[in-house]
């Protein structure tokens, strides 16, 4: 292995530790500083700099691998394949593994409104929204809700349970049973 190769996949760990520390620390606490997100990444403040010349740089560039992280998730559930109840089981399995994620995109509304024209979506992943109208063609979800409302029921769920954990109410291995559960008690027939 050369050097470049090792320094390139070194490179890339970093800038991926320091990403998932912003998301991480950020989710928990908006005003956090590059400090605080440097420590979390377990690197120092020069290297955040190195890898992202200003916090603009580092939120952007955060968002664009948070949707990466829910998108990749979601392709990995096949949320197209297989009844629809299984298929959004796996679906909210897989989102509560990107909590950190989904909390850091979804806890402040403002923050999409400023940084999400930075993400290019991949049109071939599955849409939640696709899976839900075919769970209420199936007969499964309940059709007088809109696929959209279920689908921020299935967010506002995901997002309390990874709360719940933080908080130490949940413990982390039981989000998923009691965000499915609460999910099928409120929008199965």
């Amino acid at each position: 292995m050369s050097s470049s190769t090792t320094e390139s996949g070194t490179r890339h760990r970093t800038r991926r530790a320091i990403l998932a520390a912003a998301a991480s620390t950020l989710a928990r606490d908006r005003k956090a500083t590059l400090a605080d997100i440097a420590e979390a990444a377990q690197v120092g403040r020069s290297t955040v700099h190195r890898y992202f010349p200003d916090r603009k740089e580092l939120m952007e560039a955060a968002i664009v691998d948070a949707f990466q992280a829910v998108e990749d998730s979601t392709r990995e559930a096949v949320i197209d394949q297989g009844p629809a109840l299984e298929a959004m089981r796996r679906l909210i399995s897989a989102l509560v593994d990107v909590g950190d994620q989904l909390a850091f995109l979804f806890g402040d509304p403002r923050l999409l409104e400023e940084y999400t024209a930075a993400f290019e979506p991949d049109m071939t992943v599955p849409t939640t929204i696709g899976l839900i109208e075919r769970g209420q063609a199936e007969g499964v979800f309940d059709p007088s809700l809109s696929p959209e409302w279920i689908q921020h029921v299935l967010w506002a769920l995901t997002y309390t349970g990874w709360e719940a954990a933080e908080k130490g109410e949940l413990p982390r291995h039981g989000v998923t049973a009691v965000v499915i559960r609460t999910f099928e008690k409120g929008v199965v027939t």
